[in-house]
């Protein structure tokens, strides 16, 4: 990761620079869900601040991850789920993608998760790459999940345990 990278809890403060963020990465690559408004916020009851952490370069934020329980459910509440990663496409290839994911399941494992999981688009390589290269492994497939620009594109779920970060994944 560049040194001047800083991964750090997300602050109410940083919502407008987040929503700039996932505005110009977006693409059908990453995102079956339609393009996010301008004014649109990223913080609700659902993704609450503390969600999130951010990498932050200088002064600009230049990557994000959010998590969450993987449901409602008290039985589950040792899974979390990645929602979301976003790097500047400035910032690709050093090491800050990976080093949100880490933090990430670092967070989780001392809240006391012990599986992360995290869906991802099957036509989307690269982040299946990085995922992979986190301990992550293919747990499922949904095929032809999403109708996007005309294309069937399957729904890949991952998954990775979170009780040594070197151990590999399983079902």
């Amino acid at each position: 990761m560049a040194s001047d990278v800083v991964i750090r809890p997300a602050r109410a403060e940083d919502e407008r620079e987040i929503v700039e963020l996932l505005r110009s990465v977006w693409s059908r690559v990453s995102e079956p869900g339609p393009e996010r408004p301008a004014g649109a916020a990223v913080f609700d009851e659902r993704h609450p601040v503390e969600s999130y952490l951010v990498a932050v370069s200088g002064r600009r934020i230049v990557g994000y991850i959010t998590q969450a329980p993987a449901s409602p459910l008290e039985t589950n509440r040792h899974v979390r789920h990645i929602q979301g990663l976003a790097v500047l496409e400035s910032a690709r290839g050093s090491g800050v993608g990976q080093a949100l994911v880490e933090a990430a399941c670092a967070a989780a494992r001392a809240g006391g998760a012990r599986r992360m999981a995290l869906r991802v688009l099957g036509h989307n390589e690269p982040a299946q790459q990085l995922y992979r290269r986190c301990g992550f492994a293919v747990v499922g497939v949904l095929p032809e999940e999403f109708l996007l620009d005309g294309a069937y594109v399957d729904d890949v779920w991952m998954s990775r345990p979170l009780s040594d970060p070197q151990e590999p994944a399983h079902r």
